[in-house]
Formats: C-alpha cells, structure tokens, sequence
C-alpha cells in the first residue's frame, strides 16, 4: 500500500512527515491457550489487546494478518534439535526426568498444558512473518503482541518462555545482507536474559535491557547493570528502580550510548 496513500499508516513524527506503514500480526485462537489456575502467564490478555484495538478503531490504520505458525526447522535455526523434539512430543505421560532436564513441569514456572507447543509454534510464526514484512520493506512498524518470550533459551524453558521467537526474528532479519546490525531493546520488568545470552558472540546485535533492579526474576541480579566493555558496548543492562519513571533514565545509559530521537 501507498504510505502516502492514508490507509494503513500511522502519522510519523519525524521530520520527513512521512505516514509508517504498520503490520499488525494475530491469530485469533492464541487466547484459548491456559498455562493453569493460579499462573500469571495469561494468554487471553493478547485476545484482550485485540478486543481494544479494534473497539478504538486503530486496526483500520494497520494491515492486519493472520501468521501461520512457526515451522519446526524455523525453530531449528536457534533451539537444539533435541529440545524442539522433546516440546513437540510432550504428552501426559512424559517422564518427570525428562521434564527437568528442560525446566518444564509443575515445580517450575514452565508448565506442561494443552497446545504447549502450539502456542509456541503461533508465537514464533507472528515474530517470524513480521521480521519477513520488515525485511522486504513492505512495512516500517511490525507488531506481535503473541511475541516478547525472551526467557527461552537454546535449550531449556524459562520464565514462562518455550521458543524464543525474538531470538528467530532478529535471526530472520539478519539474514538480509542491507541488515548490518539489529539494536534490541527490552523494556520488560524482568531481564531480557534469553535474547542477551543468543547474541552475546555476535557484533551484529546489540542488546540493550530495562528491568527492575535487585533480586528479582531471572535472579542473575548480580550482573544488572553490566557492560561488556570487550564487546565494543554490544551489551547493556540497565536495571531501574520500582516506581522510577522518565527522569531516572538519563542516568542509566552512558552519553555514547545516546541515540537521537531519528532513530539509529
């Protein structure tokens, strides 16, 4: 579409005035989906997002579509082979040893439910398909509310995170060669562990995670605050204080880490 065109764009506030074509990825099902009673993992809260942003209209300002879910060799290209096996053969009767060799189970906060490893196979596939539209410029802004799951590492569950489908985006849209280097930015409460732990080799991605200070989840409270000087300022964490708001930021970040309001 157009961005001039005024259909599915959002006003931009940069100085070339122009119109962000913005895609918008959901799969209708994703809110059925039940970690268990109790659990503060609550998909139907993505279903509720949507429910929002239709009764205010804004659909009608992006390009809405419906990804198909993550394949297994997409999943492949950062979780071990072995650990995508174990999620997709999950069932009842597997064994208690085999749970806790990957971090699932009751005892964790990663618990076996119905459509586990669909979920995490429509999660994936949203992050996916918007990396894609990014990649061939057929979008500026590219949302998956179903993503973030930035806990999950190559081979073990965590914090509520099966399949990193951050980690595959950032992968998807490394492999355009104009994409010289990916900036993340992570502004959920808990430490963006997964994602920084994927890239910490590579000098193509920067890592750079806001979340709340002290002994709080994934417990490596005593690095927040590090930065790895080798990686030339690849990584950074920027734990903040409960409650701060706008002015504590400043301080957080180092003037050679500043990015103007343009953009990087």
């Amino acid at each position: 579409m157009d961005p001039g065109s005024g259909g599915a764009s959002l006003p931009s506030s940069c100085p070339d005035a122009r119109k962000r074509r913005v895609s918008y990825f959901y799969e209708p099902t994703v809110g059925n989906y039940y970690y268990g009673q109790g659990h503060p993992m609550k998909p139907h809260r993505i279903r509720m997002a949507h429910s929002l942003i239709v009764h205010y209209s804004l659909h009608r300002r992006m390009e809405m579509f419906t990804p198909f879910p993550a394949q297994t060799d997409e999943i492949r290209r950062f979780h071990s082979a072995e650990y995508v096996e174990f999620l997709s053969s999950l069932n009842p009767d597997t064994n208690a040893r085999q749970l806790k060799r990957f971090n699932l189970g009751s005892k964790t906060d990663c618990p076996v439910f119905e459509g586990l490893f669909d979920f995490s196979k429509t999660s994936a596939g949203g992050s996916l398909a918007a990396a894609v539209k990014l990649n061939l410029q057929e979008a500026d802004i590219a949302i998956n509310w179903a993503g973030g799951l930035h806990h999950a590492k190559k081979s073990q569950a965590s914090g509520f995170c099966y399949v990193n489908d951050i980690v595959l985006g950032i992968l998807e849209l490394l492999k355009i060669h104009r994409v010289q280097r990916v900036l993340y930015v992570d502004i959920d409460v808990h430490h963006g562990d997964g994602v920084e732990e994927a890239f910490y080799a590579t000098d193509r991605v920067m890592t750079v995670s806001f979340h709340k200070f002290g002994k709080f989840f994934p417990g490596n409270w005593a690095h927040q605050g590090r930065r790895d000087w080798d990686r030339q300022i690849l990584l950074s964490e920027c734990p903040v204080e409960r409650w701060a708001d706008g002015r504590q930021f400043p301080g957080l970040i180092p003037p050679h880490h500043q990015l103007s309001h343009g953009g990087v």
